[in-house]
């Protein structure tokens, strides 16, 4: 998508638009055809902003948001940025600082009760000065071993504001603390990825969709549903990956390539795209690839030449695909049948459909999130460089083509920076203490709660040894983890050995149901920032304009964390003598002079006005190109420089469940005959919800009717599970195993297999009450998912790795629980 800057003015021309950006810019009427033009007759003034859901425009009339608009550039938009209104007046607000009743009562450091959600409202001087004392506390009495601020997650969109660069800057510049390695969306996959292709790939620019348009011809999409997933991106999403998925539909339709979604459901994507579908028993990709792989070597189908050029280790590898190593098993496709429900003959027939023609692999990311997650992606590539075309235009292997815009045309535009993250260099924190006691500094992401549970553990993490530390506080910023980490009764237990949880936040999320202080952050829409437009193909820079002031008691990360380093004497170093606008201002003026000979970029007042700046999105890329045309002068990271099918790196790690090349290990619970099957005989899936931005905007209460069923979380089942059971659309249903239970609402589709249930994940954690084992009151998928590692070497989430039944629940259905905010107490 390439954007002029005419063009771009041609749609502000309105003559509500004329009060935001100056009459004196204003080019051409816009075409009264545009529907995403704003009527001119309409009261109030029109601002531009983004979002993670795109760009858009805002009618502000009387000081409030009155309607949104997508940006006219984005011809795709998502329909979740009619949810942003809901966002801004959501009734779960953060309204004024609070802090937790028995926090105070018991000489502030008793958990036993926290998470009942009592909570005494408090000035900000008072909120920041217990902030700060407990900073101080934690220091003086135990040091930087027992503080966690390295947290994870999402976050607002904009390059100043990101509230975590702000949180850990402040706290940084108190003292050292717990520090996070890896996330939870790729953390198997991040970390497997470096040994085998030399880099983590997941977050990697990749192929552009116009190469693959016209030379793929067999694509295969591997648990990834782009159709959902490509709504969100990290930054404001351009939605410029829609125009080039019509294409491709097109061409499916005209049999010019070959789709096959590879997939337990029938996902979005393959409804969109109507391709073919090929079903796989959850959790045994794996032992389905072996079996390819098998035919591949078996019927002399593999590319000999690749594999001796481009790789390392197929020698070391083929023992165990053949049955002649240690575990005497061939992986043919009749070994593979009964594990991964796919006949032996359609596996045959698949793997000689991949030598057709032309083919490209593309993976999400939930088939990594299981426990042995590193396998399937490194099997992944075990089966592309048998087909031995890595480093062609429409081939090879993908690992992220499905977010943020990965795939389009892009720019050679610098993007703007942002806050700085880190304490500024030759200055020191008030609490320079670098000595953890032994504990690890850095810890993998997921094992946050381990660490609280079992202080001292020693862990093995991707060649290393981590000590697990013994954390006393922990301190978030417009991050939830009630969200994102597994198995709630387990968290419920932890937070209650913890001293101090402080939260900053715009929305009272469960997270905020289990701090002890928590400060009532604004929206992005409340305050102004720059963003870039397109995470990957930086198609401009975007103004992101305050609509509104902050409501209520909020404020800005800016203005909390200036107010908190005030306390400790460090607040002219935190803002560098700037305000909020002049930051903005840097960062823009900073990127125009990166881009000064590339790209003209107006000078800042002219951007702000205007709204964005755009840059010509013309480059294209082949993902590997340069590493097959030269593997020497081209090299991988990897420790060869080569693809690594047999790593003799992780060999040495000597660990139990990632050796030193792909195998199918037995998950500790699986549907369809596994483990734990007998017992609980459904297996859950909680992918990336289609109606929200993992757990952002579920508080949003006008659009989050339009997909609950009965003010609950839709759990979706197979019609004849239903029916055994007793359940019709639109019952409330209880989904349980040995962790926990929940309450959702029925939906029947045939897009679901027998044996599997679908609730997205990002559903608000509502408990019934504070009880260990209490019923969640609206669908929250963690609440039944386990909380184990992927291996030794990611200490990866295992989220999908569940299994679970389901019942009618008959019982009065109690009220729910999650967007209530806080109970005030005096």
């Amino acid at each position: 998508m390439s954007l002029s800057r005419r063009k771009f003015l041609q749609g502000l021309a309105t003559t509500s638009a004329a009060s935001v950006i100056g009459p004196g810019l204003l080019l051409q009427v816009a075409h009264a055809s545009d529907t995403n033009t704003p009527a001119a007759d309409a009261p109030g003034i029109w601002k531009v902003s983004g979002s993670h859901w795109g760009a858009f425009r805002a009618r502000i009339y009387n000081g409030q948001v009155a309607e949104i608009k997508p940006l006219e550039f984005d011809k795709n938009p998502t329909d979740m940025l009619n949810g942003i209104k809901g966002l801004i007046y959501s009734p779960s607000r953060v309204r004024y600082p609070m802090v937790r009743l028995d926090w105070l009562k018991k000489n502030k450091y008793s958990g036993e009760t926290r998470g009942n959600n009592r909570f005494v409202r408090v000035t900000w001087d008072e909120a920041l000065d217990l902030f700060y004392q407990e900073l101080q506390r934690v220091q003086k009495d135990y040091g930087p071993w027992a503080l966690h601020a390295g947290q994870t997650g999402w976050r607002e969109t904009g390059q100043f504001q990101s509230c975590t660069s702000h949180m850990q800057r402040a706290v940084g510049m108190h003292g050292n603390f717990i520090k996070k390695v890896g996330d939870y969306s790729t953390g198997a996959g991040q970390t497997i990825l470096p040994y085998v292709l030399g880099s983590t790939e997941v977050y990697a620019q990749a192929t552009t969709w116009s190469t693959i348009l016209k030379d793929c011809k067999t694509l295969i999409w591997w648990s990834n549903d782009p159709i959902k997933n490509s709504q969100v991106g990290w930054q404001c999403e351009t939605h410029g990956s829609y125009a080039y998925y019509e294409q491709l539909k097109q061409k499916v339709a005209d049999g010019k390539i070959r789709m096959i979604s590879v997939d337990p459901v029938v996902s979005k994507s393959q409804q969109y795209f109507n391709c073919e579908h090929q079903y796989v028993n959850p959790q045994t990709d794996v032992p389905f690839m072996l079996a390819i792989a098998h035919t591949l070597y078996k019927e002399d189908l593999y590319d000999k030449q690749f594999l001796e050029m481009y790789t390392l280790g197929f020698n070391e590898f083929l023992p165990y695909l053949l049955g002649t190593g240690k575990d005497k098993i061939a992986k043919t496709p009749e070994w593979a049948e009964p594990i991964c429900g796919v006949k032996a003959d359609a596996i045959r027939e698949f793997a000689r459909n991949l030598v057709k023609d032309r083919t490209m692999l593309m993976f999400g990311w939930a088939v990594q999130r299981q426990q042995h997650g590193e396998q399937p992606y490194w099997m992944g590539a075990v089966l592309a460089s048998m087909l031995g075309q890595i480093g062609l235009p429409g081939g090879g292997v993908s690992y992220s083509h499905f977010y943020s815009g990965v795939g389009l045309p892009f720019s050679t535009a610098a993007g703007p920076g942002g806050f700085p993250r880190n304490v500024d260099e030759g200055q020191q924190p008030i609490w320079n203490n670098t000595d953890f006691k032994g504990y690890s500094s850095t810890i993998p992401v997921a094992r946050w709660i381990d660490a609280i549970m079992e202080p001292g553990k020693k862990i093995q993490y991707n060649g290393s040894d981590v000590v697990l530390p013994d954390i006393k506080m922990m301190v978030f910023s417009g991050c939830n983890p009630w969200n994102h980490h597994q198995q709630r009764n387990r968290m419920k237990e932890a937070f209650r050995k913890l001293q101090t949880v402080v939260n900053i936040d715009y929305t009272w999320t469960p997270t905020c149901r289990f701090s002890d202080i928590v400060l009532p952050a604004c929206t992005q829409f409340e305050r102004s920032d720059l963003d870039q437009y397109g995470t990957y193909s930086t198609s401009g820079i975007l103004a992101m304009h305050k609509l509104v002031d902050p409501l209520y008691q909020s404020k800005t990360d800016f203005q909390i964390f200036t107010e908190l380093t005030e306390r400790f004497g460090k607040s002219k170093q935190y803002t560098r003598g700037m305000t909020e606008m002049q930051w903005i201002e840097q960062l823009y003026n900073d990127c125009r002079k990166a881009n000064k000979d590339k790209h003209e970029m107006p000078e800042f007042s002219q951007f702000w006005q205007q709204g964005l700046v755009a840059f010509p999105t013309d480059q294209t890329y082949v993902s590997h190109a340069a590493f097959r045309e030269d593997p020497e002068i081209n090299s991988l990271g990897t420790p060869s420089g080569f693809i690594e099918i047999y790593s003799r790196k992780i060999a040495r790690y000597n660990y139990e469940h990632c050796q030193g090349h792909p195998m199918w290990f037995e998950k500790e619970e699986r549907s369809h005959g596994g483990p734990k099957s007998n017992k609980f005989p459904f297996w859950l899936q909680s992918c990336h919800p289609n109606k929200r931005l993992h757990s952002q905007m579920c508080d949003s209460e006008d659009f989050r009717n339009t997909y609950a069923v009965k003010g609950h979380e839709p759990v979706y089942i197979n019609p004849d599970d239903a029916k055994k059971k007793g359940i019709k659309d639109g019952d409330i249903v209880r989904v349980f195993n040995d962790r926990g239970q929940l309450l959702a609402g029925a939906v029947l589709s045939s897009h679901y297999p027998t044996g599997v249930i679908r609730i997205e994940e990002g559903a608000w954690f509502g408990p019934l009450n504070n009880d260990i084992g209490a019923i969640d009151t609206y669908g929250d998928p963690n609440t039944l998912t386990i909380d184990i590692p992927t291996s030794e070497l990611a200490q990866a989430t295992s989220a999908n790795t569940v299994v679970v039944d389901f019942e009618k629940y008959t019982g009065e259905v109690p009220p729910v629980t999650s967007f209530s905010g806080p109970i005030y107490v005096s």
